[in-house]
């Protein structure tokens, strides 16, 4: 369970939301928070493009389809599992999804 601005927000037993349209900025803010990270721009434009996937697909990604994603939208450099990594560490696809508002991906670990 999160709370922001004094609004209860469900979540499962791993952080993930209990209902996508809770989502929002300052949820995502408070999300990374608990994490332990505070969200830059280079976070914010993982954020935005993972949210795309999820659009695009209806499903989270896992790695490999996150780093062939990022790099076809955001460039080679940026779409490296180090980079990602960097940002997100431990499992990416799982933390930006969590971040992100989204379901855990099914295939990660």
């Amino acid at each position: 369970m999160l709370t922001v601005n004094g609004l209860i927000i469900a979540t499962d037993a791993e952080g993930y939301l209990a209902n996508l349209a809770d989502w929002n900025p300052l949820v995502a803010e408070k999300i990374a928070q608990n994490e332990g990270i505070l969200l830059t721009q280079a976070h914010w434009e993982i954020i935005v493009l993972i949210r795309g996937f999820y659009t695009e697909f209806d499903l989270s990604p896992a790695m490999r389809p996150l780093v062939k994603y990022t790099a076809n939208h955001l460039g080679p450099d940026k779409g490296k599992s180090i980079y990602l990594l960097s940002l997100f560490p431990g499992s990416p696809p799982k933390l930006a999804a969590k971040i992100a508002g989204l379901p855990r991906p099914t295939n990660c670990l």
